[in-house]
């Protein structure tokens, strides 16, 4: 028997016409097409939205650590010297050498990195025989898997850290595990997961839970949030524990070559309470940068890198502790050198006879 949307040409029905195929969900599916509509309509309601990436965690406060001096000052004298083999994929190798400190001993590194576009290798291995090692391995443009692993003869300076991440169009996470034992479980595991909620405000949340030992665990929550302004000239960021503890920081570009940052790292415990405040500013020449910073425990820091050739760069640093009346300087060199032609290189040719 023929079906009512049985037609032949030009619309007309006819009754020898073939019927269309009904098409039909699996009935276990049935149950889940409400669920299914709703996600599908709350997807293209984020869509709409076009709210931008946030980030990650990890670099939440990026801006402000690339300015101030924290993760950059040094005493005494060091040299770098880099030798490019590759540049594609990227194949370099890095000799490092640390001496006249007043914190930590005179030290060698050897150093290899190698990158294309989906896996990322570097290695290094020091006068003593410390080996540091760390793999990325892109899988795609939302999923990289990133393994980070330290070896000493000291005991309890071993490391072993795996995690992964996965970023989304308005949103990130990431899981790590770091020396996780597959036996009885024990290690410190950290979750983390930041969202767009608007085109300036990010919310956003970070997990550790610890367990040195099976009978032994604990687990923190810190909450996150961030606040880029429209033109992404300033950025403020906030991190709270219930516990008590807060970092807070703002940067800002002021101008194409000056930059400036402030942290806040407040701790309000029961048993203590403690706040230490840094401002910094950074301003970029034609072929130097200079960095400035002060703190609310009494020292002042500068940095200042000279790059007097693409290929050769001079550091200077310097810190006075006023609490403690000490004061420490460095100076250092960074020489970098390739066997590779400028075509290979990617730059422009040179005319002849210069």
């Amino acid at each position: 028997m023929a079906t009512a949307d049985s037609t032949g040409k030009d619309g007309i029905f006819d009754p020898y016409a073939p019927s269309a195929p009904l098409t039909t969900k699996p009935s276990y599916w049935i149950p889940l097409s409400p669920f299914n509509d709703m996600y599908d309509r709350f997807s293209q309601w984020r869509a709409d939205l076009g709210l931008p990436h946030p980030g990650t965690v990890e670099n939440l406060q990026k801006e402000v650590k690339s300015t101030h001096l924290s993760n950059f000052i040094f005493d005494g004298a060091r040299a770098d010297l880099t030798k490019s083999l590759s540049m594609n994929p990227l194949f370099q190798v890095t000799h490092s050498f640390a001496l006249g400190s007043q914190t930590a001993p005179s030290s060698y590194n050897f150093g290899a990195i190698f990158a294309n576009q989906n896996i990322f290798l570097q290695g290094g291995v020091d006068h003593d025989g410390n080996v540091n090692a760390r793999f990325n391995q892109g899988w795609s443009a939302q999923n990289v898997t990133k393994f980070q692993a330290q070896f000493s003869n000291q005991p309890g300076h071993n490391m072993i850290q795996i995690e992964h991440d996965y970023t989304g169009s308005d949103f990130s996470l990431n899981g790590k595990a770091l020396n996780p034992s597959p036996t009885d479980l024990t290690g410190i595991y950290v979750g983390s997961y930041l969202q767009s909620f608007t085109k300036n405000i990010a919310l956003g949340l970070e997990t550790v839970f610890q367990r040195p030992s099976p009978d032994l665990s604990d687990t923190t929550t810190s909450f996150l949030a961030k606040y880029t302004a429209d033109d992404k000239n300033w950025i403020a960021t906030a991190q709270v524990q219930p516990a008590g503890i807060v970092q807070a920081t703002y940067w800002q570009k002021l101008s194409e070559k000056l930059e400036v940052a402030a942290d806040l790292q407040l701790l309000a415990m029961p048993t203590r309470r403690d706040a230490v405040t840094t401002l910094g500013a950074k301003y970029d020449l034609r072929l130097a940068s200079f960095k400035a910073q002060v703190d609310s425990t009494g020292k002042v820091s500068a940095l200042l890198e000279q790059r007097f050739t693409p290929a050769f760069a001079f550091l200077i640093a310097g810190e006075i502790d006023h609490f403690k009346n000490s004061a420490k300087v460095g100076v250092g060199v960074m020489i970098e050198s390739s066997t590779l032609t400028p075509e290979e290189m990617g730059l422009p040719p040179q005319p002849y006879g210069i």
